[in-house]
Formats: structure tokens, sequence, C-alpha cells
């Protein structure tokens, strides 16, 4: 590791400390006298609301159910930028940072064996002109939304791409086959509920209900910590591991990109399904990790192991934006997005993504209750040089 490289690692994970990021005009001044142009980002503004972008059509009157996670505000912005007037309903926990004039309904839609009913009634009587569903993933929640709001003019229900699962074909555009249960008749997982919600929706809805399938959505605001991984560590700089074949499939979708595209959906009253994940064309993991090196820190050092044996041995299947291609995720990261393309869907260079959700690192780690780090379920500090080790050992 050389010198820079050492020094800005040793900044970096000085920073992951809450407490101490809070000391951000000490520690940039560190960062930027290192050297490292890149790392400027790591403490320069984020600007999380929405480029103006042109509207089509009338100003509408949308709701959208939750709007203070990771997918809503950026959704609310992108709809107060084109002029749309916005309800929300939520429980009312978070602020999310909202524009001001948006109007905030509070209710519960949770329904479980001791709750055999949401309470919805702020949406009692009200109509709009559309409805954006974001966060449900059980079906008994879209059905009494939907149920509730029908006379409103469309409804969008935002899915994933996980009712493919299992990923063993590559017919998966929007015609593909999707289970609403697991064919062994136990409980049904995450992806088996979207499915459910997505046929309640065209059910309910018919031409005026549209679903959206993202797959792994990153970019500033992201919560998961998966692929936020990439651009802190590169930051930190020194003796990067990465796993997987640089040939491996790779995908994901920035979440700007995909609510622009829901809300161009929605201001057309465009019913239907579609893959949203990206980019436009085929992407390996390889091309991923170049563009993340030549942005980000192209003095870091990538040590790749390609052995899938050794890597599945090491507990180590998946940092995403990767996961090793077999098996049930043997198309994981192979979605057909074409159909989501040729109705406006469009992505912005990867590189902008990345420098981006770098630049939004700070805020993440400053939100994080005292004491908590970041989740970073495949490749922990720990984790990474003792698989190193491993690796040299062998």
């Amino acid at each position: 590791m050389n010198e820079t490289a050492d020094t800005t690692a040793r900044a970096v994970q000085h920073l992951t400390s809450r407490r101490a990021f809070l000391k951000t005009g000490v520690a940039a001044s560190a960062l930027l006298a290192n050297g490292i142009p890149a790392l400027a980002h790591v403490v320069a503004p984020v600007v999380r609301a929405t480029e103006p972008s042109g509207r089509s059509g009338a100003p509408l009157k949308i709701l959208i159910f939750g709007g203070t996670g990771f997918i809503g505000p950026h959704l609310v912005r992108e709809a107060v930028a084109r002029g749309h007037a916005v309800t929300i309903f939520s429980r009312g926990r978070r602020d999310g940072g909202l524009p001001s004039g948006i109007e905030r309904l509070v209710g519960d839609r949770t329904i479980n064996d001791t709750i055999p009913q949401g309470n919805l009634s702020a949406l009692e009587g009200r109509r709009f002109d559309a409805v954006i569903d974001d966060p449900a993933t059980d079906p008994r929640w879209v059905r009494q939304s939907a149920t509730l709001l029908r006379e409103s003019g469309s409804y969008l229900f935002v899915s994933s791409t996980g009712v493919f699962l299992p990923y063993r074909t590559d017919h998966n555009d929007e015609t593909g086959p999707v289970l609403l249960a697991p064919p062994d008749g136990s409980a049904p997982q995450y992806g088996h509920q979207k499915a459910q919600c997505e046929a309640i929706v065209r059910e309910l809805f018919g031409d005026r209900g549209t679903v959206v399938r993202p797959g792994y959505i990153c970019g500033p605001g992201d919560v998961t910590d998966r692929f936020s991984y990439w651009p802190q560590r590169f930051a930190a700089g020194g003796e990067i591991l990465v796993p997987g074949k640089p040939s491996d499939p790779s995908q994901f979708i920035d979440v700007r990109d995909l609510t622009a595209f829901m809300m161009t959906l929605v201001e057309r009253r465009q019913g239907g399904i579609f893959n949203c994940t990206g980019p436009r064309e085929r992407l390996t993991f390889g091309e991923f990790i170049r563009t993340a090196h030549a942005t980000l820190n192209p003095a870091a050092t990538l040590r790749w192991i390609d052995d899938y044996a050794f890597l599945r041995a090491q507990r180590m299947t998946y940092a995403i934006p990767w996961m090793i291609p077999e098996g049930d995720n043997q198309y994981h990261l192979q979605i057909n997005n074409r159909k989501a393309v040729a109705a406006g869907l469009t992505f912005r260079p990867m590189a902008d993504t990345l420098r981006d959700t770098l630049a939004d690192w700070p805020a993440r780690l400053a939100a994080l209750p005292a004491g908590q780090q970041p989740n970073f379920r495949w490749i922990t500090p720990e984790k990474e040089r003792d698989v190193l080790a491993a690796w040299r050992a062998r």
C-alpha cells in the first residue's frame, strides 16, 4: 500500500465513526491534503432535489404511499419539480426532508393476525389522478388500498425483479413466468408476495394499473449499504478484494432514473408491466469495477479472486452489483429491460452514480444511531482481511 492510499484509508476509516464524522471540517482537510481529488465528494453537499424535468400533460393530483424512505423522497421531489400536487400517506414517523407544500396524511396499512384491517380513514372519500404504491410487500395492504381508491385515475405499484426467482431461465422479460407461491407449498417469500401484489393491481385497475419492477436500486439516500459499499471502499483505497470473474453479469438502477421513469409513466397514464434495471446495454462486473476504479481512486490496488469454490467456502457469494451466476441466481443480473427502455427509461453515466453515492456517504453515516455501523452484509473490513489472508495462504 502506498503512503497516499494508506493515509486515505485511515482517514476514511476515521469517518466511519459517527461521532468523528460530525467533525467533517477536520476530516475533509486531511483527505484533500493527501491529493485525492475524488474524495472531495465525501464532504461535498449532495443536491437531493431532482433536476427540473419537463412535464407531460396537465398537473396531476398524486397520492404516494410512504414517501419518506429511500425511493419515496426522490419520487416526491420529482413530482413536485414537474408541477404536480402531491399527497403522501405514511405513519408519520419520519420527515424525509421533503419539500414544503405537500399534503401529509397519517395512517397505517398494517394487517396481521391481531390487526384485521389497516387504518386508512384519512383516505376515505378521496380520489386522485394517480396513486403510487411504493413500499408495500404485503398483498393485503395492496388490496385494501387499491379497493378503497379504485375510482382514482391510475395505480402504479413498485414491484421487484424478485418475482422471477428462481432465476434459472433467460426468458425474463415482462411475459416471463413468475410464481405466486413456492411450488413446495411453503409460505410465500418476498418475490411471491410482490407477484401477488402485481396481480391485485392488474385485477382492480386493469389497463389503468402499472407495475414497475426495479432490480437493485442505488444512489443518494440508499440505506441498504449494498451498492454503497463499493464507492466508500474505493475511496478508502489500499488493496481491494474484488470477488468473481470480470465477465460476470451486473445490473442496477439509479433511484433518480427509476423515479423519473415512474413519473413519466404516470403522466402518460401508461399501464402495463415494466422491468426497470440497467444499464441500457449489457454490463459486466469487470466494467463496473474498472469504472469505479478510474472514477474514485485509480491509486487503489485490485485483488480479483475468481475461484467460485473458494468464494463459496468463504461465504462470499454476493457483493451487489455482483453475485455468483449459478443455480437459482444464474440469470439474476440479466433481466430484460428493453420494454422499459423503449417506453423512455434512461440511465445517467455510471460514474455519476458512483460519485453521487460517495458524496452521500457522510449523510448516511450521520443518520445512523449512535454506535451502529453500516450494514455491509457480504464484505466487512474484517471479512475482507480474513479472505485475502486465506487466499494468499492457499
